[in-house]
């Protein structure tokens, strides 16, 4: 099962739910979210 969750708010990627695993990085105080790539960069 693929659902749409929201864009990643780095780049506007969309990211997905995928087999009720979250695709992505939810944001310290839960407003945003961001794709893999975008929260990898930001810790570097």
């Amino acid at each position: 099962m693929k659902e749409l969750v929201g864009t990643c708010s780095g780049c506007g990627k969309e990211i997905y739910c995928l087999e009720g695993f979250f695709n992505g990085v939810v944001s310290d105080d839960k407003k945003t979210i961001k794709c893999f790539d975008c929260a990898e960069e930001e810790e570097k």
